[in-house]
């Protein structure tokens, strides 16, 4: 899936990478090795990393997509990088590398419910949500988020069942009061002052 998105941002002009890195060393897991740690105890120990959420959007010929994210980060100044992973077998992802655009909606502490709508495959997750296009790309701004980036997808890196896609923002806002929706240990929480 990784390739295609690529072939995608190739065949649109987009960059796929500002310089190109070395390939890292890949080794398949034979039939009689162990991972080197469980799966459930990974995800146990790092439930114990608060995070922020989002909604990642896009908008394509089918109208807009979207999907709940909490693996998203700030990742330079200069230029202005995020990037956010996604599981491979997302089924909003290909709708998203399709658009090469993306905007990211910063969810706050009272979004719980929007953020649980957006997590499950399938349905209709813009049903009864407001949006306008944002100002650069035209993804999906959520109004009722109190910060969102506006970006144009420069890079796919493979990670794991994951991939990490980089984006430039392109515009970007936030509002001055409310607080961020954080998820720690499987629940959402709250910031508290």
């Amino acid at each position: 899936m990784a390739a295609t998105a690529v072939r995608h941002l190739r065949a649109a002009g987009s960059p796929t990478a500002v310089e190109p890195l070395p390939r890292p060393v890949l080794r398949a897991v034979r039939e009689d090795e162990r991972p080197p740690v469980d799966p459930a105890e990974f995800r146990r120990v790092l439930g114990h990393f608060a995070s922020g959420v989002t909604i990642v959007t896009a908008l394509d010929a089918e109208g807009p997509a979207g999907f709940a994210c909490q693996s998203f980060a700030s990742l330079s100044l200069d230029p202005p990088l995020v990037a956010f992973m996604v599981a491979r077998t997302s089924t909003t992802w290909p709708r998203i590398a399709g658009a090469g655009t993306f905007c990211v909606n910063i969810l706050g502490d009272d979004q719980g419910p929007l953020c649980r709508s957006f997590a499950v495959s399938g349905a209709d997750k813009f049903a009864g949500v407001d949006w306008v296009p944002a100002p650069a790309t035209g993804s999906p701004r959520l109004p009722a988020a109190p910060a969102w980036l506006d970006c144009a997808i420069t890079a796919v890196h493979t990670g794991g069942d994951h991939l990490i896609v980089v984006g430039r923002v392109e515009a970007l806002d936030a509002t001055e009061h409310g607080h961020p929706l954080l998820f720690h240990r499987g629940r959402f929480g709250r910031f508290s002052d």
